[in-house]
């Protein structure tokens, strides 16, 4: 079994100055295999500890591996109105963030630094300029309804959420995207921790 391997992390975001739940991060953490009993994911106001040991299933062709990573938010968030969702295949969290404003994160990370993990999800990004505008109605932005099913990333409703973030539309400005300009260029160096803080709770869908 190696160690330390670093999982794919997938990123977008919404902002809003006037309403909280349209004021956030969206992150898919992913890594196969992963059980709620081997799997970590300390949340505090300025970053986020994440640890999963995987066991191998060679029927499936997944190597045994311990996954880990840091990062210290570009802002500070709220942990305890953040969300969790732990499925077998990915970690999905919606984190508030603390500061209520109209304009993006321009990145990801606090320090301007080069992640080869990290990734925009194109599917859930909306440009900061088409946010509130008319979003394709009924479109879901790449959200998979089963995995909010049975009370899933805290009782979040598919629809509701759908509706106050918006669906998908346009393409990310890439002075947005911190940690993912140079997808493959560099190894992933942030460590940063930041102080414990409340966590969500994790919960695990089959």
């Amino acid at each position: 079994m190696s160690t330390n391997a670093v999982p794919e992390i997938l990123w977008a975001q919404r902002s809003s100055a006037s309403v909280p739940e349209k004021n956030v991060i969206m992150l898919t953490i992913n890594v196969p295999n992963m059980t709620a009993e081997a799997t970590k994911c300390d949340l505090t106001n300025t970053g986020l500890h994440f640890e999963s040991t995987v066991q191998g299933d060679a029927s499936k062709g997944i190597e045994g591996n311990k996954f880990t990573f840091d990062v210290e938010f570009y802002e500070n968030i709220v942990p305890s109105e953040s969300k969790q969702h732990l499925t077998s295949k990915y970690l999905y969290l919606v984190l508030r963030k603390e500061k209520a404003q109209d304009e993006y994160w321009p990145r990801l990370t606090k320090d301007k630094v080069r992640l080869h993990n990290v990734k925009t999800d194109f599917d859930k990004w909306v440009d900061e300029d088409e946010q509130d505008g008319e979003m394709n109605a009924g479109d879901d932005a790449g959200f998979d309804p089963s995995m909010l099913a049975g009370g899933g990333a805290g009782g979040m409703d598919l629809n509701s959420i759908m509706s106050s973030l918006g669906g998908a539309g346009g393409s990310p400005d890439f002075g947005a995207m911190g940690g993912d300009m140079d997808a493959g260029d560099d190894d992933d160096d942030e460590d940063d921790k930041g102080s414990e803080g409340k966590n969500p709770k994790v919960e695990e869908t089959a």
